[in-house]
């Protein structure tokens, strides 16, 4: 199975959307997509049980594969750090099932989106941060920026860090997502200034409350290409 983590380089800048882009693309060219929130925290609840936004929407834009308790087996209503929304309700994240929840969709799809929590250096549990989940999983890190102002340095500090973390972690590259509806003047220069800087492609800008991916790329491809490269 073939398969992308989603990492942000920090939280708000669009990676849930970008990963729904990805995944409603992966579905239009024919391919089986599952999709994977090992953890969320800030889950609204209805009735008895809490939802997870985020993993509902990748759902959905995955054409509901699976069952949709599979896609977020850890789910906690405090919006703070995993660890801390699960110490509020008397329980700790489950380090094991973090690594083994991806299982489910190991039989289920040709290709599987892992969406993090946050930066790379955001926590899961009480020892895991979203690189040490990444690097786990062995899956090719796709990189969401908020398309603005101070994305450059958002962006080469989590590449340094995934170099520092997991070295041998393939980078597929970044995507640019505009967050807002009115642009800085440095949205015209980000992606060309990201791909001088980083020596990962830039994929895709993604504009504000875009509906589809702008450039072509072919997620499946790049997945499993990088996927044997890893191998190798």
């Amino acid at each position: 199975m073939s398969g992308l983590f989603i990492a942000g380089t920090n939280t708000g800048v669009g990676k849930t959307y970008v990963a729904a882009l990805i995944a409603r693309a992966l579905v239009a060219a024919g391919r089986r997509v599952g999709v994977y929130k090992p953890v969320a925290s800030g889950c609204r609840r209805k009735g008895d049980s809490l939802v997870a936004e985020d993993a509902k929407l990748l759902w959905q834009a995955a054409g509901e594969p699976g069952e949709f308790q599979r896609v977020c087996p850890q789910q906690f209503a405090k919006p703070v750090a995993p660890p801390r929304a699960a110490q509020a309700e008397g329980r700790q994240v489950d380090r094991e099932l973090l690594r083994t929840g991806l299982d489910y969709w190991r039989e289920q799809c040709e290709i599987v989106l892992v969406e993090g929590a946050g930066g790379l250096m955001s926590p899961l549990s009480e020892v895991d941060y979203n690189i040490d989940l990444a690097r786990d999983l062995g899956l090719p890190l796709v990189i969401v920026a908020a398309n603005e102002l101070g994305t450059i340095n958002a962006t080469l500090q989590t590449l340094i860090t995934a170099g520092a973390k997991a070295p041998r972690l393939p980078i597929a590259g970044i995507v640019l997502s505009q967050t807002r509806s009115e642009a800085d003047e440095s949205v015209a220069t980000n992606a060309a200034e990201l791909a001088a800087r980083c020596g990962v492609p830039v994929l895709a800008s993604v504009p504000f409350l875009a509906q589809d991916l702008p450039a072509e790329v072919d997620w499946f491809s790049l997945a499993a290409s990088l996927r044997l490269a890893g191998d190798a």
